[in-house]
């Protein structure tokens, strides 16, 4: 699943308008990365509660987002490069904190969903 998260906020950047309504401009892939930093805490601690992967995703979201605001000439070297624009973006923006937070709770809900499914049908 979190390969095709990924692929999928991909392919939302590279194609903007075709995947999703245009009027929605990046933001898409921002949601999508969000949604991809909760699954790969759940790949990384299954243990957690979907409340504590949200924590974590929301709290990796927010630090990486907040990060921008520092414009040092070597982490700007860093995201100069394509690893590191995805990873670590550019420029701070409120838009993207609650663009996260859709995604970090698009993850929690499908959670919930998952861990109640396995509940009613277990094996």
């Amino acid at each position: 699943m979190t390969l095709a998260v990924i692929l999928l906020g991909m392919a939302s950047r590279k194609y903007p308008g075709l995947l999703f309504p245009s009027l929605f401009g990046k933001y898409p892939g921002d949601v999508l990365w969000a949604l991809m930093v909760f699954l790969l805490w759940g790949i990384f601690r299954p243990a957690l509660s979907p409340s504590g992967l949200a924590a974590y995703a929301l709290v990796t979201c927010y630090l990486d987002e907040f990060s921008q605001i520092s414009q040092a000439p070597w982490i700007n070297a860093i995201r100069a490069t394509t690893p590191g624009h995805l990873v670590l973006g550019s420029t701070f923006s409120w838009r993207d904190i609650l663009s996260y937070t859709v995604g970090v709770a698009i993850g929690f809900v499908g959670e919930k969903l998952v861990r109640r499914l396995l509940l009613q049908n277990p094996g």
